[in-house]
């Protein structure tokens, strides 16, 4: 259950402020339909992260323990410096006008792919030798994050210490390096 508890959290943080969770509020504003919202959210991670997921399994078995230690290690810190990057939109993206759970499928599994928490996802899932436990608990901790904001639309996205946030977050990611780099991947 490890890998279920740390896949939740870990991607539930990591969320916080990032670029998936402000599309959350845009769609939320413009269609105004949270249960079809939320619906194409827990399909687009589960699609996108058992895909990540699978990569990140397939590379522990690829790699020796060793090499796959200091890679998980090495980018967990990536993440980590990644995590205190604000994201933001592009105005420029335009979101498909065929009803909100199509629209937000398709937006949030393009926008997942190579997001930190598809990286998290990969890197997770080489970690944990529980593929389904790293999918359902990176998909768990991506609503966690995102039903909020889909439900109180912008005033609670307001309200929300995102720069504290991004800092936690980055914390996390930060002590899993240490963790990996001290205790290799078994530990």
């Amino acid at each position: 259950m490890d890998g279920l508890l740390v896949s939740t959290a870990t991607v539930a943080l990591a969320e916080i402020g990032d670029k998936t969770q402000l599309l959350a509020l845009l769609l939320g504003a413009r269609f105004r339909k949270p249960w079809p919202i939320i619906a194409g959210i827990a399909v687009a991670t589960v699609l996108n992260h058992a895909l990540a997921g699978r990569f990140g399994a397939l590379a522990a078995q690829w790699l020796r323990p060793e090499v796959l230690r200091w890679i998980v290690a090495g980018s967990f810190l990536a993440v980590a410096l990644w995590t205190l990057k604000p994201d933001t939109l592009d105005d420029g993206d335009a979101l498909p006008a065929r009803g909100a759970f199509i629209a937000t499928t398709l937006a949030f599994f393009v926008a997942e792919i190579g997001d930190k928490t598809q990286v998290a996802t990969v890197l997770l899932a080489a970690k944990y030798p529980s593929l389904w436990q790293v999918v359902v608990g990176t998909t768990v901790g991506m609503l966690l994050a995102n039903v909020p904001v889909v439900a109180l639309g912008h005033r609670f996205a307001d309200r929300l210490p995102l720069q504290a946030a991004r800092r936690v977050a980055a914390a996390v990611f930060l002590a899993l390096a240490a963790w990996v780099a001290w205790r290799g991947i078994d530990g």
